[in-house]
């Protein structure tokens, strides 16, 4: 799939579900889950133990009816690791500029981490496909992302932090490209108790929230 294609239906689909887990076996259930709910893009954190292997196994498993990137990849020796096991798109808690160059080079979408305006540009110009804004909800949410994109309108943003089926929409109403979901959906005491009926049901109503605001 080209860098173009899994653009396009990471803004097709909104939806990016960040998969931290303490197992990898935590993790495939998670995705599981998720994917039950309608959910189908996961980005798998490298802070799974085992997850470069747990990414190639997942597209090796899921095919083209899941799309793996990686997540919290903080230099170019783990982009590298990723792009090896399968993972489609990277993403970045913050803004690294030698992984940004090397990944775009690898023609796979890079979404590094920024904050402030001056990050946020700085990605950019670098040539981010989108800059994800993290901790979103910590600076105000859907009105700090709206802040962003009045002096910024050409630039996708990622807004990770907070995002839940009830905030989705007004995050959407604020610009957002697509929305990065982290224990709102995949959360951790549902996860060890393996009760995984709590995550798909989250999952559900995350892809009717996303529906409801398309169709207004």
């Amino acid at each position: 799939m080209k860098r173009e294609e899994v653009l396009e239906q990471l803004e097709q689909r909104v939806l990016v579900p960040v998969v931290r887990a303490p197992t990898a076996e935590l993790a495939t259930a998670a995705v599981e889950a998720i994917l039950e709910g309608g959910i189908s893009i996961f980005e798998i954190t490298l802070t799974v133990p085992g997850a470069v292997q747990l990414m190639e196994s997942l597209s090796n498993r899921f095919g083209a009816r899941a799309l793996i990137g990686a997540g919290t990849v903080l230099n170019v020796e783990q982009a590298r690791a990723c792009l090896g096991a399968g993972a489609r798109f990277v993403v970045s808690p913050g803004l690294d500029l030698p992984t940004v160059e090397y990944v775009l080079q690898q023609g796979v979408p890079m979404m590094p981490g920024a904050l402030t305006p001056t990050e946020v540009i700085t990605a950019w110009k670098a040539g981010a496909d989108m800059v994800k804004i993290f901790p979103c909800s910590a600076m105000g949410g859907a009105k700090y992302l709206k802040a962003l994109k009045g002096p910024l309108p050409q630039v996708k943003l990622l807004p990770t932090g907070g995002v839940n089926a009830a905030t989705a929409p007004e995050y959407l109403a604020a610009g957002a490209a697509a929305l990065g979901i982290g224990s709102e959906l995949v959360d951790a005491q549902a996860l060890a108790a393996g009760n995984l009926a709590v995550i798909t049901a989250r999952a559900k109503e995350l892809v009717d929230a996303v529906a409801t605001h398309r169709a207004h």
